[in-house]
């Protein structure tokens, strides 16, 4: 499955930028498969202003083969820190992957979005423009337009499933948060196994301030992109983090990598359920 995808120069991440970087260069390609594909649709959503500009967020929805059920409803989130665009990169490698191979999308229909903090990004800064950690304000009655548009989104599309991508800078290996031991197992174990042929697993007992087992958390901060505690049939959470010191090209390969292997897995999970 090897598809050549030109990654765009980055500015490093510690270095002071003399004007915004565009959103439209980091999303050049995935408008590029999306005009030319059959597969996948974009459709942006939410607009809200900073500082006199308009913004909306950048959403493309894959709508994979169908299958022989329901079909699976995906969220796939990225750059809520607007100095991570690694995921962005990473989603344009995995639609890359797809457009060539939709069987692999059987029976999903995918919902992406690849900028979830435009004005982070274009500042270069983890922070939204006004100054907030936008993974910090979720299900807390924050007034950040990003965040009331994004939590929108999780209420109409009820996602059987959620991954955010992140990178961190204080980690030398690729891990994980999953919320319990099935999903642990089941979704995280596999997709950090195969991402390991690009990225090495952060073995550490702890990890971004909380327990691990082999590059597995269970806990999470409050205020992070997932869905509502409330939900009658509540999805599956990941969050997969590359080490942001490693290669550019091997966070985007273990990330897209990753991703498929949460397609292939969850939807066995599901066949078993239904013979259940």
């Amino acid at each position: 499955m090897k598809t050549e995808v030109t990654i765009p120069a980055l500015n490093e991440r510690h270095t002071a930028i003399p004007q915004r970087r565009p959103a439209d260069r980091l999303l050049a390609q995935l408008d590029q498969i999306a005009e030319g594909s059959t597969n996948v649709v974009k459709k942006s959503f939410g607009e809200f202003e900073s500082q006199g500009k308009s913004y909306s967020l950048p959403r493309y929805v894959f709508m994979g083969p169908k299958g022989g059920g329901d079909t699976i409803r995906l969220g796939i989130f990225a750059t809520i820190h607007g100095d991570e665009p690694e995921g962005a990169l990473a989603i344009t490698r995995f639609l890359s992957v797809l457009e060539k191979n939709p069987e692999l999308a059987k029976g999903y229909c995918l919902f992406i979005y690849p900028i979830c903090n435009p004005t982070g990004f274009e500042d270069n800064t983890r922070f939204s423009r006004n100054g907030k950690d936008l993974n910090r304000e979720f299900w807390t009655d924050s007034p950040e337009p990003e965040v009331r548009w994004l939590e929108t989104e999780v209420w109409t599309h009820a996602f059987d499933g959620i991954v955010t991508l992140h990178s961190d800078d204080t980690s030398d290996g690729m891990y994980g948060y999953a919320s319990g031991a099935v999903l642990s197992e089941n979704l995280l174990e596999p997709a950090l196994r195969e991402a390991e042929q690009f990225l090495p697993r952060n073995s550490q007992p702890e990890i971004d301030g909380f327990p691990a087992q082999n590059g597995i958390i269970t806990q999470c901060f409050n205020g992070v992109l997932k869905a509502p505690h409330n939900l009658q049939r509540p999805p599956f959470e990941i969050t997969l983090e590359t080490p942001q010191k490693a290669p550019l090209h091997r966070q985007v390969e273990a990330l897209s990598i990753a991703l498929q292997t949460i397609l292939v897995e969850y939807r066995y999970l599901m066949a078993i359920a239904a013979n259940i």
